[in-house]
């Protein structure tokens, strides 16, 4: 029997927070804010200290990595969005390197006790059963370990099937309507739209497909859309999706696992995104521990996993989370995808990016730049994708794939790149045949 429901004040809600304590947030689009709002005024009040913050990237505002409320607030997100993305670089917050895949056995092993789980969720239907709508992501494994367990019931939170919670799972229940986070399609540049005709080249009929938001996954779904029977595994998804799906070219028809299903954990997009998943049984939200495992992506035949870089060395080493020493991002999911393709039958890891930067910069690289991250080791480097074109690097020595790389870089960079591979290899370099 579900217990007797109570509504509290967030502010009622959150004086279960102790100092010290470490707290979960939903994310994304669905980042609590009257909680956290209700802490700040704790903080204000001087009644809470050392308080560390976990969660993916969040959207809006983030009071829990200002410098004003330092040795009070202690950001540590497992990914950083343009919200922390300066604090963190200044040392007032900070990252922790996690796979999204492993984020939420931090919890689940006890590498990360919580002392309190702040979540959006939805409505309860009839059984008493609430939707994290669309933000599953770690937090399933938030409420599963925390002390407190805070939820905010928001009607504008879809109700998506999938990974659902009892409502009388939270001790403390607060309600809010305020809207979630929109994110507004990006129109591609028409370099981006040559990327995304170059990336959907690569993708066979009835292929399962995992890519994010943006410009560039916006212009790989509009070069997508004389496919047939494509399927959606994939840790978010955004408008660019959305539209294959009403088009009938996403179906999910030769899916192995979750046939028929859109499999997603967290979502970020239109309202048009959130009312489509809401009560869809065509749409599974869940776990990050089974959306991102490489195992179960892997099951899926012909999976094809998307990413980018922020730069890529000769050797295919691949950067996504720094600029040198400045964190941009984050791990994410690029390697439990880029591994769960390799292993699929069929599959392909592709990592699709401009080959330069707005300002003009290089883009593969001779070396990476000091202390930038290596996301995707170069022996999981598969297919690499720019404007000029796609080369495969699996199965490739160091100066085959150099030659490859040059030939897909900016024609301005060959020569400085050419002069860098013959530096580094020696005078054999200019007989390397491909």
């Amino acid at each position: 029997m579900m217990k007797p429901i109570r509504y509290v004040t967030a502010d009622e809600a959150v004086s279960a927070i102790r100092s010290g304590d470490r707290i979960h947030l939903s994310s994304v689009a669905s980042t609590p804010m009257a909680l956290i709002d209700a802490l700040v005024r704790r903080a204000e009040a001087h009644e809470v200290e050392d308080l560390h913050f976990h969660h993916f990237h969040t959207e809006g505002p983030a009071p829990y990595s200002d410098p004003k409320y330092s040795g009070i607030f202690f950001e540590q997100g497992f990914f950083i969005g343009p919200n922390l993305r300066a604090n963190v670089n200044s040392g007032y917050a900070d990252w922790i390197p996690v796979h999204l895949a492993e984020s939420q056995k931090l919890y689940r092993a006890g590498a990360i006790r919580l002392g309190a789980a702040m979540v959006q969720v939805s409505l309860p239907d009839e059984n008493g059963m609430v939707s994290l709508g669309t933000s599953v992501d770690c937090s399933i494994a938030a409420i599963e370990t925390a002390r407190v367990k805070i939820a905010v019931v928001n009607p504008n939170v879809p109700f998506a099937y999938g990974d659902l919670v009892p409502l009388d799972a939270f001790d403390y229940l607060v309600k809010d309507d305020s809207p979630l986070i929109t994110k507004d399609f990006v129109s591609p540049t028409p370099t981006e739209e040559i990327i995304g005709k170059n990336c959907a080249a690569l993708v066979p009929d009835g292929a399962c497909i995992q890519m994010g938001i943006g410009a560039l996954p916006n212009a790989l779904a509009a070069q997508l859309s004389d496919h047939r029977n494509l399927g959606i595994h994939t840790e978010m998804f955004a408008d660019g999706i959305l539209g294959l799906i009403k088009k009938g070219v996403v179906n999910g028809a030769c899916k192995k696992i979750d046939t028929g299903k859109v499999v997603a954990s967290f979502l970020l997009g239109s309202q048009d995104v959130y009312s489509f998943i809401d009560h869809n049984p065509d749409v599974l939200m869940k776990d990050i521990k089974y959306v991102n495992d490489p195992w179960v992506i892997s099951r899926n035949p012909n999976m094809i996993a998307i990413n980018s870089a922020v730069e890529v060395d000769l050797t295919g080493q691949i950067c996504a989370d720094s600029i040198g020493t400045r964190i941009f991002s984050g791990t994410g999911g690029q390697l439990d995808f880029v591994k769960g393709a390799t292993m699929s039958e069929g599959g392909v890891s592709m990592t699709a990016f401009a080959s330069r930067t707005a300002k003009g910069k290089p883009k593969i690289v001779p070396m990476l730049n000091p202390g930038a991250g290596v996301v995707t080791p170069r022996a999981d480097a598969h297919w690499i994708v720019t404007e000029y074109g796609a080369v495969d690097l699996w199965g490739k020595s160091l100066q085959e794939r150099a030659k490859l790389l040059i030939g897909i870089a900016h024609p301005d960079d060959r020569e400085m790149l050419d002069r860098a591979a013959f530096e580094r290899f020696g005078p054999h370099w200019h007989v390397v045949r491909i």
